[in-house]
């Protein structure tokens, strides 16, 4: 039976008091605009629907991407497409024409926006202007603004950061009201690198996604579709190709591997992300080590009617991230049950409990990366992995429900608007 996301009202309405029932209508009274930036469905339905459950009513600003019946047949959403389609096959100019119209529609909307409260959970493809005119633009208007920075300086951790970049974060993080981030490490760079009084940062859960298909499918459906044999000791690398997140340290380990089992497979799944050279570099590594019949390579866009397959035929996810504070892989990976072997990076540590969700291992290191790959193999979570599978889902709703998330989102607009 196919999981999907419901976003409604809590069935329990009915049950409540009195006095829950009157704090409910006067909640619905409050209406916020979620500025979704037109992508990332999976946080931005998961907030949406945490945010409805707790009596909010909604503009939700988004794409052809994340629309969806969730949102259209929900009386307190207001859903406005203001973005469009994003198809990725058409020219610059088709490209650069549709931003602009985005942007015109944009403006207008928040110039007669009924929600005081604009939550941005990502800026445009503007980024610069966005950071600094519009969201001046939006302060003018009255708007109270909450920002959820996802990074707070991705250039930072792509190594390609400037003094302008530093400047325009700086302007947005002292223009909104309020800044949520994932973890203490990341509230913690917010406040020494860009001066953000402690009382304005808030650390809240990365919710757990929970959108993308949950059908049916077993995991040996999902391994014949690879092609893969029940022998097989399936390694799964999945989202966008970028240098940060050190592909290249996993392919070095599995050439390690191969040396003493030739049972290993490692999928690859995801776009390279303006990396071209980075990805050469990977591919000529492959070559080198004469691994290539090792690899399964899904190289481009992965619809998210198809993630599924990935995360049911692997056995184990690896995030060997040279840079990163958190990752929302692992938490996509958490949803189906699906161990992790990550790299000691970020937060990444406070997200793994060793033996029982995953393992660790040292960053930028492919000795210690294939060591604790055989670890992984060797243990009783690979062994009884069909079983520890639902023990990793229930650890992961719990410590990343939607719910904590909402509670959190909740007061911080609670004080805005006082």
């Amino acid at each position: 039976m196919t999981n999907s996301l419901q976003i409604s009202a809590s069935p329990e309405a009915g049950k409540a008091s009195n006095s829950q029932v009157t704090a409910a209508k006067e909640k619905t009274a409050i209406r916020v605009a979620l500025m979704t930036g037109g992508g990332d469905k999976p946080y931005a339905l998961g907030l949406a629907s945490a945010l409805l459950a707790q009596g909010f009513a909604l503009d939700f600003i988004g794409s052809d991407e994340v629309d969806g019946p969730e949102l259209r047949n929900n009386p307190r959403v207001t859903f406005l497409n203001l973005r469009g389609a994003q198809d990725r096959n058409v020219s610059a100019f088709r490209k650069l024409q549709r931003v602009l119209v985005y942007y015109a529609r944009l403006l207008r909307y928040a110039a007669g926006a009924r929600p005081r409260i604009f939550h941005l959970l990502w800026n445009n493809k503007f980024e610069a202007f966005d950071r600094t005119l519009v969201t001046l633009y939006y302060r003018a208007l009255g708007r109270r603004l909450v920002f959820t920075a996802h990074n707070v300086n991705a250039r930072k951790r792509d190594a390609n950061d400037s003094f302008f970049n530093r400047l325009t974060l700086k302007i947005q993080y002292s223009l909104v009201q309020h800044i949520f981030v994932h973890t203490e490490r990341m509230r913690a760079e917010l406040l020494a690198d860009f001066g953000v009084p402690e009382d304005k940062a808030t650390v809240i859960p990365f919710g757990i996604n929970n959108t993308l298909p949950n059908t049916s499918l077993t995991r040996e459906e999902a391994r014949q579709a690879f092609g893969l044999k029940p022998e097989h000791k399936t390694l799964l690398f999945f989202g966008n190709i970028a240098p940060y997140k050190g592909l290249e340290h996993l392919i070095t380990a599995l050439g390690a591997l191969a040396k003493t089992d030739g049972n290993y497979r490692l999928i690859v799944g995801g776009a390279v992300k303006n990396c071209a050279e980075y990805w050469q570099a990977v591919q000529k590594r492959i070559d080198e080590l004469g691994i290539r019949n090792l690899l399964i390579e899904k190289i481009g866009y992965i619809p998210d009617e198809e993630g599924e397959n990935y995360f049911k035929a692997a056995d184990a996810l690896i995030l060997p991230y040279n840079h990163i504070f958190q990752s929302g892989v692992l938490f996509l990976g958490y949803s189906f049950g699906l161990p992790v072997i990550v790299t000691d990076v970020g937060s990444l540590r406070d997200d793994v409990v060793e033996g029982r969700t995953g393992l660790v291992c040292r960053p930028q290191d492919p000795v210690d990366l294939a060591a604790r790959i055989e670890t992984y193999f060797a243990s009783d979570l690979f062994k009884n992995l069909a079983s520890r599978r639902s023990d990793i889902q229930d650890f992961a709703n719990e410590r990343y429900s939607w719910s904590k998330v909402a509670a959190i989102t909740e007061g911080v607009y609670s004080r805005l608007l006082v």
